[in-house]
Parts: C-alpha cells; structure tokens; sequence
C-alpha cells in the first residue's frame, strides 16, 4: 500500500468495501450451531511483534487476518523484518534490535495495540527515524501517557500535531530504560508497550505502575508472550512493579488462540435466542479476560460447558437480569452484554468502565444512544448504564466507527426485529468475516451498496 494512501484507507485484508449499510434480519428462532472463531487479535499482533523483534526465525499459526494485523505486519516489513503470510499461518524473519531500514514512513491505521505497542521497540533498537502516522480515530485516542514514561527514559519523540499525539517521529537508539513509572488507569496498552520495548533498552527497566491497571489481564498476556520468546520479566503480584532485563528476543514458534472477545457475540446468540452455540476452538484455560464473559452468561441463567477442545453455551427459557456487573476486567465486552440485555426479566446495570469512553468511539454514549433508537429504556452514568427489559425495535444506526458495537448490534437485531447498520465495513478491524460467520449459523444480512 503506498505511502499517500495511507489515511483511513481499506487494507487488502479488509471486507465489504463500497458497502454502505448491512440489514441484518430476525433470526425468527433459537440458535443451534457449532463454529470456530477466528484468531484473537490481541494475540496476533504480540505474536507478529515479537517474532519481529526476536533473533531467528519463527512460524506462527491460528493468526487473525484483519485490518489491525495488516497494520502491524506493514509496519514491520517497513523495519526490515521478513513476513510470509499463508491463510492464517505466517513465517517471521526477525531483526532483533537491528533496523535494516532507519527511517521512513510507517502507519498504525486505528489499530491501538500496534500504536501503544511499537513506539517503545523504535524508540529501544538501532539508530533510525521513523515518522509514524495514524488514523483519524486514532489521532483522537490517547497515548500521552506511553510518551511520558518513554522520554522519562531517554526517548526523542517530536510531535507533528497535538502534544501526546500521533503523528509523531521516533528517534531510534534513544530509549535507554532505568527507573520509571506510568498510570494503569487509561489503558494496560500503555503498560504492555513498555514492558515489550524494555526488553530491548540498553539498560532494562524496573517499570512502576500507579493507580492499578486497566483490563489487568491483558498484561498478564503480555508477559506470558515475552516469557514464550524469552524474555527475562519479573512482576508483583499486585502487577505494581516489574523488572525487565535488556536480553532481547528469540524466535519460537507459536499457536495464536481463538478470539475471546469475538466469540461473545456468538454465545450471545444463544442467550438471547434461547439457543445453543458451541465454539469449537474456544479453550477454558485462554487467559484472554472475555472469556469471563461466560460466568456473565450464567448469571443470566445460561449453561455453559467448558471442555479442553472448547466451550458451549445453552441459553435459558428467560434470561436473569436484576443485577449490577463491574465490566472493568472484561470491558471489550460492555456492548455484547448491553445488546442481550433488554432480553432479561430485570434491569442490569453496567459499571466500572469509564474507560472506555475513550476507545475507538465513547462506547457507553454509542450504545445508550443505539438503544434508546430501538425503543430501549437505558440510563447512561458516567461509568456505565442501565438497561430495562424490552422488546427492541427495528431502526436504522450507526455503528460509530467501531466493530464492536456494529457487532454486538448485529446480535441484538438478529435476536428482535432485525437492525440496517450503517458503515459496517468497520467490523474488518478485528474479525473481517463477522458477516460470513453469523450468516453460517442462520442470520440473513442484506448488504446494500453505497
């Protein structure tokens, strides 16, 4: 993809280009499928980064095929890394702390892992500069906090537009690591990027975190990948400290789990419909947070059976709702859950997860607005909302930018009376083929041409 292309165009691994809208029509039944879920993108892009950053190298399979991944794979092979991708296996030629080419452009799109996870990794290896750029959305998410604690360490970052904001330039060799301290309370990408940069600082890092983390797990996963390519990483328990040694990377092979965040959307189904989906490669022991979004689904009166190869979930005669959830460890979830709830016999109030506001779009806002357009009682508060029972309405909405809520308003209107979804292409950020999927296991979707 050329360099003057690069702002907020579809990537060839993108779906439903010149598709305006997507109709998305009553389900009419209970669910009865078996399916397997596409490679989790969180996964994908650590896997694709550290391999790229290891010595030697490695094969990786189970990879998820998306716009945040070509993103990641582009900005690697613009630093010298060989990437061979072949279905949803890939072999990565790594570079280790060498960068083959020291400057040039390089594009993150809207992917938040990718902008959070490299500029330490420029910032940590060779000499070099890099003018990175991103997209609209993504200008508008924050990253300040990962600046901060990189020139606390010695980073040279230049900033092309706002302070603390992409568009940015990286000056390579100038991340040397040392004591330094960063605030969990935004985002645990912030945490996660300067855990993997550190490792290949000159100095290594003892790395402070103040106000507790985010999504806490997810650098639970971080630390579990940087060990699998042989990191040295020490951490508290409590994740307030932790101690990365400068030994760099090796290549090792590795099997990318199925996407837990994706997969709600299809137990969801069977909740809301009274039905029964088994995700055939959607192990128990993932330590992906979304996978908690299974015990939610018990306490809405579900079954839910967990073995080695994967998990299924039975939905109930009446969903439970009269509960309050704090979504703060699993908060990718909110809108999946938001989109059942109107189906419960009770409100069920959302909480712990003003956070999110600041994502791909302000989530808590976007979903509040949806279904009050569905004829949907909800209350917003500042860190969650409230939904009533009801039964949804057909309406036409925006997805706001953002694949999960276009997602999860897929799930609600094949469970009530359908839904048009306006800009649905922007489901190709994390699961391309969502539409595919969901039309495998019986809901119809009209797509109508812009």
């Amino acid at each position: 993809m050329s360099d003057e292309n690069f702002d907020d165009a579809p990537t060839p691994w993108s779906t439903l280009s010149g598709v305006a809208a997507a109709r998305v029509r009553p389900l009419g039944r209970a669910i009865e499928a078996r399916l397997a879920v596409p490679g989790s993108k969180s996964l994908s892009n650590r896997a694709l980064i550290l391999a790229a950053m290891a010595e030697g190298t490695t094969n990786l399979s189970g990879l998820l095929l998306s716009d945040d991944t070509y993103w990641c794979a582009d900005a690697l092979r613009r630093l010298g890394a060989e990437i061979a991708v072949n279905g949803m296996a890939a072999t990565v030629r790594g570079i280790g702390r060498r960068r083959p080419r020291p400057d040039g452009p390089i594009h993150v799109g809207s992917s938040g892992t990718l902008a959070r996870f490299l500029p330490p990794f420029l910032a940590a290896g060779e000499a070099g500069q890099w003018r990175v750029t991103a997209s609209r959305q993504m200008t508008r998410r924050p990253v300040a906090p990962l600046f901060e604690a990189l020139r606390q360490g010695g980073a040279e970052i230049a900033f092309l537009g706002d302070p603390g904001c992409f568009p940015a330039v990286f000056a390579g060799g100038s991340f040397a690591g040392g004591r330094l301290s960063i605030s969990g309370r935004v985002s645990s990408q912030f945490i996660s990027g300067m855990l993997l940069g550190a490792a290949q600082s000159r100095l290594g890092v003892e790395l402070d975190v103040e106000g507790g983390i985010v999504q806490s797990a997810f650098v639970r996963i971080t630390i579990d990948a940087m060990r699998h390519f042989g990191a040295e990483i020490e951490a508290d328990t409590g994740l307030e400290h932790f101690t990365v040694r400068p030994v760099g990377y090796r290549a090792r092979d590795m099997v990318v789990d199925a996407d837990a965040s994706t997969a709600t959307y299809f137990a969801a189904l069977a909740a809301a419909t009274g039905g029964r989906v088994t995700l055939t490669n959607l192990t128990p022991d993932t330590l992906q947070p979304d996978y908690g979004f299974m015990a939610l689904l018990e306490r809405l009166g579900c079954s839910v059976t967990r073995v080695g190869g994967g998990t299924t979930v039975t939905g109930a005669d009446a969903l439970r709702g009269g509960f309050t959830a704090d979504m703060r460890p699993l908060s990718d979830a909110v809108p999946t859950l938001a989109a059942i709830a109107p189906f419960a016999d009770a409100p069920i109030t959302i909480a712990g997860v003003e956070h999110i506001r600041h994502h791909e779009c302000d989530r808590i806002d976007a979903m509040c607005r949806s279904l009050a357009a569905l004829g949907v009682p909800v209350e917003e508060h500042r860190d969650g909302l409230t939904i009533a029972p009801a039964r949804p309405r057909f309406a036409v909405l925006d997805t706001f930018e953002d694949h999960r809520i276009a997602m999860s308003l897929s799930v609600l209107g094949a469970a009530a009376d359908g839904v048009e979804l306006l800009n649905p292409a922007c489901v190709s950020k994390t699961c391309p083929t969502f539409f595919d999927l969901i039309g495998a296991v019986g809901v119809e979707t009209t797509m109508i041409a812009g």
